[in-house]
């Protein structure tokens, strides 16, 4: 078996409206069902790139729903979204996070990627990331002796 390509996330939200507005008016993913007819459950699929029939799905579990653990636990620790090309358009990002009240939980400088670090409005942690131009992605020291510095926009 040889896996092709991450295909999609879905993450369970207490309040799909709530989270619907957060993914696509503040991170700007693309709803990928349009249609008239209702969904069956109460979801919302999206798209960021277009590669694949949905590559983020949403379900609604109620307010009920128990909240996400912090500090180490097994299980998921956070995803990560390409969102350009270079650090201008990481201050672009960023713009937008600060104009939408998002707060920003980290900043950081990997050596070969700048990343923001936020969380949805459930808790999961957002990696907000642009890969650094000319980076050697062969060079094992990216793995072996991970750079993590304060990131100055």
């Amino acid at each position: 078996m040889q896996i092709k390509e991450l295909g999609h996330i879905v993450l369970y939200v207490r309040d799909l409206d709530r989270s619907a507005h957060f993914y696509r008016d503040i991170l700007g993913w693309r709803p990928a069902y349009s249609g008239d007819e209702p969904l069956r459950y109460r979801g919302m699929a999206f798209n960021a790139g277009g590669r694949t029939h949905h590559e983020l799905l949403l379900l609604e579990v109620g307010r009920s729903a128990a909240p996400l653990q912090r500090g180490r636990h097994v299980g998921l620790y956070h995803f990560g979204l390409k969102v350009g090309d270079n650090d201008d358009e990481l201050r672009e990002v960023l713009a937008t996070l600060v104009a939408n009240g998002v707060p920003i939980r980290g900043a950081t400088d990997h050596g070969f990627t700048h990343s923001l670090y936020i969380f949805d409005p459930d808790g999961n942690e957002i990696e907000l990331f642009v890969d650094v131009p000319s980076v050697d992605w062969d060079d094992p020291a990216h793995w072996t002796d991970p750079t993590a510095r304060p990131l100055r926009l």
